[in-house]
């Protein structure tokens, strides 16, 4: 196996998305610790817990290449933890493209969206101070939209997607930002609604690109210089999760799988 994919729901699914589209011969498996959705209001020690925990499951049955955090709130808090618990295991951490708002915002005033944990943690003003410092960051932490993209969004219609992504617009057209970041994967998932929303003078980014350039820059250059055409396990993007509520969540989850064209794994 080539690369794990972790989040707490579906946020990483564009991530890995992207990977498949600029490498298809990598594999690729995808976990959603959904027994412990959503991470972002969440302590930092159970954050580190429940990632570990994740972690640990996917290791029990396969050795990647790398694992890609896809979750900025489980990278902010518990990546370094995780390299120190597993110091053989190459992670891929996922945070804030504050860098890349930088060198792309005009007025020096750029905006977060993310997490509640992610907009509240020290690495977060960390990144600020070391690539942004000539800029306001104007930070949001917006639980409900994510857990309307986790739990609604793959049912809903186009009018509904645009309400649920306002409140979050609105809110950085009144501090004037001329640029937003989606600081957690779920955004993706709406990023086209969201720049519809926002108007063409303001740029929305995410972090995806320089995720997979680094997740694949790791795996070529260990000591296999190929991907491996081998007999698998299991099917290529399969999609696991850690636990399900329901009947109707696991039918969700189906249509989640449906929509990606990948495999559903069920609880892993």
């Amino acid at each position: 196996m080539d690369f794990i994919f972790l989040d707490s729901g579906t946020g990483g699914l564009p991530y890995m998305q992207f990977l498949k589209d600029s490498c298809p011969e990598a594999q690729c498996i995808y976990l959603a610790d959904t027994k412990n959705f959503p991470y972002g209001e969440k302590t930092p020690s159970q954050i580190i817990e429940a990632a570990t925990c994740a972690v640990q499951s996917v290791l029990a049955k396969w050795t990647p290449r790398a694992v890609v955090l896809a979750c900025n709130t489980m990278s902010v808090t518990a990546l370094p933890e995780l390299r120190k618990r597993f110091p053989d295991v190459p992670f891929i951490g996922t945070v804030p493209a504050i860098k890349l708002a930088s060198s792309v915002t005009k007025n020096k005033r750029i905006g977060l969206l993310a997490t509640n944990r992610t907009v509240n943690d020290s690495y977060t003003d960390n990144l600020k101070q070391k690539f942004a410092k000539d800029c306001v960051l104007v930070k949001r932490g917006d639980a409900q939209l994510i857990n309307f993209i986790e739990h609604e969004l793959f049912d809903s219609t186009k009018e509904e997607q645009i309400n649920a992504v306002l409140p979050a617009v609105d809110f950085f057209v009144k501090q004037d930002v001329d640029t937003i970041i989606l600081g957690c994967t779920h955004f993706v998932h709406v990023v086209d609604v969201i720049q519809e929303a926002a108007g063409n003078k303001i740029n929305v980014i995410d972090s995806r690109s320089g995720v997979v350039k680094q997740a694949l820059k790791v795996a070529f250059s260990q000591n296999k210089t190929n991907f491996d055409d081998f007999s698998k396990p299991v099917s290529d993007r399969t999609f696991f999760v850690t636990g399900l509520q329901s009947s109707l969540e696991e039918e969700k989850y189906e249509q989640i799988c449906k929509y990606y064209n990948i495999p559903w794994g069920g609880i892993l």
